[in-house]
């Protein structure tokens, strides 16, 4: 009787231990109409399926433990690619990708619609929207994890509504205390 209750323990531990946090992904879509309920910025990572940078993002950021944590709490997270063909409903537009080529999938394709509209010009991008749907930021690039917790903290608190100049921004940069690990 104690080998088995020793063996269940061990299982509910390994599996705690095994899974993988992960970031609660929702389409544009679904982020939109779950601001509507319960406002909240919106983090949008713009990838395509060809960009090597995208993955180490999606890798090695997005699945850091205190991104995860603090991206599932604080935003809506979206996964978006810049050159697919899903139709997106936007600030009162519909946008879609009319040049897609099927045949292109995991090689460049045409930009979508929304890509261009968040002036998004490199990947990866990440697109912060705040409760009310409006553009904050594109921010372009690679980031680590300590590097996105700048952005995440700063945006989630409306610390950059302050920052009309570089060098209040290097001030706030210069202040800030990093948390996560990574």
């Amino acid at each position: 009787m104690k080998k088995i209750l020793f063996i269940m323990m061990l299982s509910v531990l390994i599996n705690k231990i095994g899974v993988a946090q992960e970031i609660n992904w929702v389409t544009f879509n679904e982020a939109l109409e779950l601001q509507k309920k319960t406002p909240k910025k919106i983090m949008m990572d713009v990838y395509t399926n060809w960009c090597g940078p995208c993955k180490m993002l999606d890798r090695n950021t997005f699945h850091n433990k205190d991104v995860v944590e603090y991206v599932n709490e604080h935003y809506y997270a979206v996964k978006f690619n810049a050159e697919g063909n899903e139709e997106v409903s936007y600030d009162g537009k519909t946008f879609s990708n009319p040049n897609y080529n099927p045949d292109l999938t995991n090689r460049r394709n045409s930009p979508h619609e929304l890509s261009r509209y968040f002036q998004v010009q490199a990947y990866p991008t990440i697109v912060f929207i705040d409760e009310k749907g409006k553009l904050i930021f594109p921010l372009r690039g690679y980031k680590t994890p300590t590097q996105l917790e700048l952005y995440l903290k700063m945006f989630k608190n409306d610390d950059h509504k302050g920052m009309d100049t570089q060098e209040k921004f290097n001030e706030y940069y210069k202040a800030f205390q990093y948390e996560f690990e990574g």
